[in-house]
């Protein structure tokens, strides 16, 4: 059994930013970032919060990331951003952007940002989440390394190419969030099974011959099953033609790894759609989404797309962040480096 131990947020928050810098990266790249992280763990969402903690790191340290790097904002037209990350990490770049998009959205009624030559986004609905707490109807995607086969294929050609859609609720609120990949599962739920020597469900990824399997290291081998078959494999066709074909960024068959620490950028893309629903719709918007929300609540067993996050951050801010103490152990020394 796993020798858990539990942080404050004070505490989880101090660690992450110290961690991140301890290695190297700049104060002014570290403070978004940190937050980022903060909140995929109080939502509940270990496999992408402390877990990928080391491989940031890690990324800095040998090169692979550039954690001073400074990343520069172009404006294309009033309302339509490419921001260059240098070869930075994305946060810090979705962050400069976001300082262009945001009142480019408010004031054309739309805007949108490309991010080139950036790094993992990590968990996309907070970018999204971000938008939304400002009053604004938000769309964001993010490629990565090549992880699904196209529908009837075997080698991989997209990977698993998330999309989050997040709209505004009233003071600063989210008033619900789509945040999904293009597989039935993140990849991460396969590589935490391989790592914890657990078998996986069938459906979730499929062997070197397309072949569905409960071995993840067969599945890592192989590719991640579409979500909802040939529609998974679209949506994520999509993503890739957003974060690649209009940033420059790279293919998924062209990134470097997510994991490993070496000195080959992963060198992906992001994009961001922001409205504003002042702009559109003012006089009936709230009102609409309401009763969206109210027919979809009031169905007993059914609820709100991000609800389970907003519970488990609710219940982690007062109970604390649970971390595997060895884990806590080694992202001290990065803290320490």
């Amino acid at each position: 059994m796993t020798d858990l131990m539990t942080l404050s947020v004070k505490e989880a928050r101090s660690l992450i930013y110290k961690a991140l810098t301890g290695v190297g990266t700049a104060p002014r790249n570290a403070h978004y970032f940190t937050e980022a992280i903060l909140d995929t763990e109080l939502s509940g969402l270990e496999g992408h919060g402390f877990h990928w903690l080391p491989y940031y790191c890690l990324h800095v340290s040998s090169g692979k990331i550039d954690g001073k790097a400074r990343p520069k904002v172009k404006k294309i037209t009033p309302t339509a951003f490419m921001v260059d990350a240098k070869g930075g990490f994305a946060h810090p770049a979705i962050e400069k952007g976001f300082e262009k998009l945001v009142p480019a959205a408010e004031k054309f009624g739309i805007a949108a940002m490309g991010v080139a030559h950036s790094y993992n986004a990590a968990t996309l609905g907070y970018h999204t989440g971000t938008l939304a707490k400002q009053g604004l109807l938000a769309l964001g995607f993010t490629n990565s390394i090549a992880a699904i086969a196209p529908f009837g294929g075997k080698k991989p050609i997209i990977g698993t190419n998330p999309m989050s859609f997040a709209v505004p609720g009233r003071r600063g609120k989210i008033r619900f969030l789509v945040d999904q990949s293009s597989s039935h599962v993140a990849w991460t739920a396969v590589k935490r099974a391989q790592e914890d020597g657990r078998k996986i469900p069938l459906g979730w990824a499929l062997d070197k011959d397309g072949k569905p399997t409960t071995d993840p290291v067969k599945g890592l081998e192989g590719s991640m099953a579409p979500s909802g078959g040939f529609k998974g494999f679209g949506q994520g066709l999509i993503v890739e033609v957003l974060c690649a074909a209009m940033t420059g960024s790279a293919l998924g068959t062209q990134m470097g790894s997510f994991t490993e620490a070496d000195d080959v950028p992963i060198n992906n893309g992001q994009f961001f759609i922001a409205l504003s629903p002042k702009a559109f719709g003012a006089k009936y918007f709230n009102a609409i989404i309401n009763d969206l929300v109210e027919n979809i609540v009031s169905q007993e067993g059914a609820r709100l797309p991000n609800s389970r996050r907003e519970a488990n951050h609710a219940k982690l801010e007062k109970a604390g962040l649970p971390i595997p103490r060895d884990l806590h152990e080694r992202l001290v020394g990065f803290a320490k480096s």
